[in-house]
């Protein structure tokens, strides 16, 4: 199929244009923001109002800042090196959800330094709430007819403007389903399990692991970053990112066994 016509800018103020790619990242942190306060409330665990009032704003320093400053650093420095100011042209799209996790992981530790809150507490709650976000920003791509797979012969594939003729998977959507929607249900039902729920460390372990082999399966469908091409041949840098994620998500599941083996053998 070809890829539909769509607008991606959602609408314009004047001269300046408003797309879906900015609306998707806005009304991604607002909805996590809100399913964060319903389910903190729900597990029971005390935050004070002047944290929740924060946590907003540190949620969007850290995604904002750091899916750029990833994109930057991961996919493309050399261009911005070259071209510096293009780092500030956030509107041309160009985010690292590896580097918005690390700035997000930054953020919330500081934020827990400021308010004293349980860091794996506030991480349980956040990896239940971002998937929304993804499935949002994967959607944006779509509209953008950026990231897209690799050629196919499907009969979904699409035909992408400025990817030559040949039809591709639409690699945005597999994201969605499965980075965004899949994960999000998998997140909330493990969440409504009591023992998971108040074991500090299970919920974020099994959103690492759970994102990291349905990223790593879904790259297999998507075209690689030009600028970055395949690594060792065959792996995208996305597979690998996301091996460190995995290792500490295996870390998490296991901390409690890990910590007890040392203590038998320093006895």
């Amino acid at each position: 199929m070809i890829f539909p016509q769509i607008n991606p800018v959602a609408f314009s103020i004047g001269f300046f244009d408003i797309r879906w790619y900015s609306l998707a990242y806005i009304a991604g942190i607002f909805i996590g923001y809100y399913l964060f306060i319903h389910l903190a409330r729900k597990s029971g665990y005390e935050i004070s109002k002047k944290a929740l009032d924060d946590i907003i704003v540190y949620f969007i320093a850290g995604i904002m800042i750091g899916g750029r400053l990833g994109f930057v650093l991961f996919y493309d420095l050399d261009r911005y090196l070259t071209e510096p100011i293009a780092i500030f042209k956030t509107w041309e799209g160009g985010m690292s959800f590896h580097g918005a996790l690390i700035g997000l992981i930054t953020a919330i530790y500081l934020l827990c330094r400021k308010h004293k809150l349980l860091l794996l507490r506030i991480f349980d709650l956040l990896c239940c709430v971002v998937p929304p976000g993804i499935f949002l920003g994967r959607i944006a791509n779509f509209v953008n007819g950026e990231l897209y797979g690799r050629v196919t012969d499907v009969e979904w594939g699409v035909i992408f403007p400025n990817a030559g003729y040949l039809p591709r998977h639409p690699s945005q959507l597999y994201e969605a389903l499965g980075e965004g929607l899949i994960l999000f249900i998998i997140m909330q039902l493990l969440f409504h399990f009591t023992l998971l729920r108040n074991k500090s460390g299970i919920l974020t372990g099994i959103f690492l692991i759970g994102y990291s082999l349905i990223r790593i399966f879904i790259e297999n469908f998507r075209e690689p970053d030009f600028q970055v091409g395949y690594i060792l041949d065959s792996l995208t840098l996305g597979q690998l990112l996301c091996v460190p994620m995995f290792m500490l998500g295996i870390y998490l599941l296991l901390r409690d066994s890990i910590t007890k083996v040392k203590a038998n053998l320093n006895l």
